[in-house]
């Protein structure tokens, strides 16, 4: 691949948003007193939402004089997602601005994504001591329906169910959402559905979840998508049918066996249409967060290559192990 075409590092722009999991003031520091190794640095803390989303387009529209400006984004997924909605608010930013990721969150799989298990320290130092090397377009989705953008993916059935079933969860980050997602699992009745892929159906009947994206894990534990390239123009789906017992689901999500199932679909493309056949509304999410939503389907739109990302390509491009036994 040819390097991009970018200068040395101009400056940082540290967002911060104090509501996330384990964003402190100690955090903050330490990030910017790390970002400040490399080259200047600004940091915002965010106070309410949609200020990450303004940070992030200021900094997009101003051209720097001669160099990359870089957004680090402190917080979770739902950080990361504001932080690329600013960024895209004016078209597919230029390589002069580039979004990088720091973990604060509960599930922080939008890190994971980018950089494996690498500690978040170490993560920084690879992506600003060697901006050239690290940056690469990554694809996003769109909703149609919601005109929402989607950054690490999205889901409908049980994926989306837990969510909703997390927030009466006592447990705290990652502990929560398992919870959430095995309660969730033990009363889920699969819903009548079907997914259409660029123009061909490619299910039709019950349905436990729709998996669409995006990064390979979600909730940092579960390896929805193992086959899933952040950068190849293309959406991954996995469709999982009323033949694997949802009881089953968590564990099977934790190595990526769900793909074994005969019950299970999975396929690669750029339009994907979800819907829900019995005319209730479809449980769907993205990026974590349960959408309100009283329609029966969502179309999503692979946006390919738009955003330029400091990340290390190797969680990306190297294959599971369950994966790689299956091929």
């Amino acid at each position: 691949m040819a390097e991009p075409a970018v200068a040395q590092l101009e400056e940082c722009l540290v967002i911060a948003n104090p509501a996330a999991g384990t964003v402190g003031e100690d955090l903050v520091r330490d990030v910017a007193a790390r970002c400040a190794r490399h080259t200047r640095v600004t940091v915002v803390r965010t106070t309410a939402p949609g200020d990450a989303t303004e940070a992030a387009r200021q900094a997009a529209r101003r051209l720097p004089a001669d160099g990359i400006r870089v957004v680090v984004a402190v917080g979770g997924d739902g950080t990361v997602l504001e932080v690329v909605e600013g960024l895209m608010a004016d078209g597919a930013p230029g390589d002069h601005v580039a979004l990088l990721v720091v973990p604060a969150g509960t599930g922080n799989s939008g890190y994971r994504s980018h950089w494996g298990e690498r500690p978040w320290q170490e993560a920084v130092d690879h992506a600003l001591g060697s901006p050239r090397r690290a940056l690469r377009r990554l694809d996003l989705a769109r909703v149609r329906e919601l005109d929402a953008l989607v950054v690490l993916g999205a889901g409908a059935g049980l994926t989306a169910e837990v969510l909703r079933s997390a927030r009466d969860r006592p447990q705290r980050g990652r502990a929560r959402l398992q919870a959430g997602l095995e309660h969730a699992a033990d009363s889920y009745s699969p819903y009548q559905g079907r997914v259409t892929v660029d123009g061909t159906v490619v299910h039709e009947g019950r349905t436990v979840f729709v998996n669409i994206g995006g990064g390979r894990h979600r909730a940092w534990q579960y390896l929805v998508l193992p086959h899933s390239v952040l950068d190849d123009g293309l959406l991954d789906i996995c469709v999982v049918g009323e033949d694997t017992d949802p009881r089953e689901v968590p564990a099977l999500l934790r190595t990526g066996r769900h793909l074994e199932r005969p019950d299970t679909v999975h396929r690669t493309g750029r339009t994907v249409v979800v819907e829900r056949t019995d005319g209730r509304p479809l449980c769907f999410e993205h990026d974590g967060e349960l959408v309100p939503y009283d329609g029966t389907r969502a179309t999503l739109d692979v946006l390919p290559g738009v955003l330029p990302v400091l990340c290390d390509p190797e969680p990306a491009t190297a294959e599971a192990p369950a994966a790689r036994a299956r091929r």
